[in-house]
């Protein structure tokens, strides 16, 4: 397994790259794939922002996005021979505001979006109430999971 982390984002909330790291390999473990390769950075909302607006024609920050080195298989999640996931990229700017409207820890914030970019890259997707359901369900365990 290998989760390269980059922090991105000199004056936003301290955010040790070693915890996340730590956290994604225990979702990837629990995903089974073990031997992905994974790539996170931690940075702030003006650098989403331009990727945000690149990528997905918005013009504001978000608090995470992922970018899969595989495609899709018409809405199913990726096998596990995917060995390169890609890349999720996550706002502390953004994660330590939410973490703060909905009353909780920084790195509870932070867990959640790594598990919701981490689902995105193996195939997940939030785009019918279905599929709602089910990547909720999968974010809650991979969260779970992440906690040791």
């Amino acid at each position: 397994m290998s989760v390269l982390v980059t922090r991105k984002a000199p004056a936003s909330a301290p955010v040790r790259s070693a915890r996340v790291r730590l956290l994604a390999e225990r979702m990837l473990r629990h995903l089974d794939r073990a031997d992905c390769e994974l790539s996170v950075l931690l940075t702030d909302d003006p650098f989403i922002r331009g990727l945000n607006e690149t990528h997905r024609g918005k013009d504001r920050p978000t608090d995470v996005l992922a970018f899969p080195l595989l495609p899709e298989s018409e809405g199913e999640p990726r096998g596990p021979d995917a060995a390169l996931l890609g890349d999720v990229v996550i706002s502390l700017d953004t994660a330590e505001r939410q973490a703060k409207e909905r009353k909780h820890a920084l790195m509870d914030e932070i867990t959640f979006l790594l598990a919701h970019g981490i689902l995105h890259l193996v195939g997940y997707d939030h785009q019918t109430d279905k599929e709602e359901a089910v990547m909720n369900a999968m974010t809650r365990a991979l969260v779970q999971a992440a906690k040791g």
